[in-house]
């Protein structure tokens, strides 16, 4: 049985990068493995080279416990400071693009089932372990695939993916998350459109490209109205007592509260920000063609996140409010929110194995996601899905900001954690 820090060294030596993705380096690797510990497994091909891993422990009772992770990583960017493939390890932190998001918790799955496997424990039931394809980039390649031409192999009570928000302390109380809902997605796209004219009469036309500037300016203005679902705002309530604060978290305060996080843990306070409103976000710009060319054509490409209670036409009604008549509004990219109670048992065995690994002190706490996983697709299909984000407390407190950035890294304790916790979450569920 390979050693956890290995699995992963092996697989950041791997590039996944999507696009292309070529993730069936990893599903050939990950086969090589399960092959040698007698474990079924397969591999299904979406695609040339889009490879999906599936592998299946016990079969001897109705429950069936799946794991999923995603085997693809974004593109590195510049300023590594080490090799992004090459999985070095300096001190107690392995570095690599896919640690963090989402190798880090592939490795701990993988040695999860090979544990189980080594030891022979009678399962009443299956651990279904799923490394998909594609999920930096909408998933068509990956889980779709798998849902569409075989959810039977992919079919569990519930599934344990990333999404989780990674421990904070606060005033000495430490807290745990479990991701049980994502934020749908509204993709927009802006259209500016102007008379086209040579550049040195600029006012014999009519420039794209100045009234889609208007639009953006004016956007950049967009105040959202605050809205919390039951469970961020149950979330709150618990962090604004570890705070001291006596109050009762309502959308009107919700916004002192956060600032008082901010000081805390920014980044923290800013996850939990969109948790609570829609997000709009301009990040594409494209007009023009020629420097000596008045455009006639602009487009702005604009992420929105919504909440549940909010779809494309409350999306429509608010933008509404801040462009002109003349900007052109397309939504080719809409998702609705999806959600998994936090009141079923599966929520509450998480919760229970949480405090076994990490100690009785801990607090574990539902949250949703501002972004985007693979557990969209598996609760639309009715399995519910639930995000970890598992590591030690106050180990590595600017990791967080490596996950899709320069010198991406995990620590070997959390690493350990992880497998840890999905071990002995698979013994509880299925012994």
């Amino acid at each position: 049985m390979p050693a956890l820090e290995k699995i992963l060294v092996d697989l950041i030596r791997l590039d996944t990068v999507n696009p292309p993705g070529n993730e069936i380096l990893v599903a050939r690797y990950l086969k090589g493995i399960c092959d040698a510990a007698g474990i079924e497994n397969e591999i299904v091909e979406a695609a040339p080279g889009r490879g999906n891993f599936l592998a299946r422990l016990g079969r001897g009772g109705p429950r069936r416990l799946l794991y999923l992770a995603h085997s693809d990583v974004v593109p590195v960017g510049e300023g590594w400071a080490c090799d992004p493939f090459g999985g070095e390890q300096h001190g107690s932190f392995i570095y690599g693009r896919g640690t963090r998001d989402c190798k880090g918790l592939l490795a701990a799955q993988l040695h999860a089932l090979l544990r189980l496997a080594r030891e022979k424990i009678p399962l009443g039931g299956s651990l279904i372990f799923v490394a998909t394809a594609d999920e930096e980039r909408g998933g068509k390649y990956g889980i779709r695939h798998l849902l569409k031409h075989c959810r039977d192999k992919v079919q569990a009570d519930f599934a344990v993916n990333e999404g989780g928000e990674e421990p904070v302390i606060l005033r000495g109380r430490t807290f745990f998350f479990f991701q049980v809902g994502e934020k749908g997605t509204a993709a927009c796209r802006l259209l500016a459109r102007g008379v086209a004219c040579h550049g040195s009469m600029p006012t014999l036309g009519d420039n794209a490209v100045t009234k889609m500037a208007a639009a953006l300016h004016a956007l950049a203005s967009y105040r959202a109205e605050i809205k919390l679902v039951p469970e961020v705002q149950f979330l709150l309530q618990e962090l604004a007592r570890a705070l001291g604060l006596e109050l009762t978290v309502t959308a009107e305060n919700t916004d002192l509260l956060l600032e008082k996080l901010v000081l805390e843990d920014r980044g923290f306070a800013e996850s939990l920000r969109a948790m609570t409103r829609m997000t709009v976000s301009p990040n594409v710009v494209q007009g023009g063609s020629k420097r000596n060319v008045v455009p006639d054509l602009c487009r702005a490409e604009v992420d929105i996140r919504i909440l549940p209670g909010q779809d494309e036409t409350y999306v429509r009604r608010e933008l509404s409010r801040y462009l002109s008549r003349e900007i052109e509004l397309e939504i080719p990219n809409y998702h609705a929110p999806t959600f998994s109670s936090a009141a079923s048992p599966y929520y509450r065995l998480l919760v229970e194995i949480t405090a076994l690994v990490a100690g009785r002190e801990v607090s574990s706490l539902p949250q949703i996601s501002p972004g985007a996983t693979d557990s969209r697709y598996l609760r639309e299909a009715g399995i519910p899905s639930y995000g970890m984000g598992h590591t030690v407390p106050g180990f590595d407190p600017e990791g967080r900001s490596t996950l899709h950035g320069r010198n991406e890294r995990i620590d070997i304790p959390s690493l350990q954690l992880k497998a840890e916790f999905l071990y002995r979450l698979a013994r509880a569920y299925l012994s």
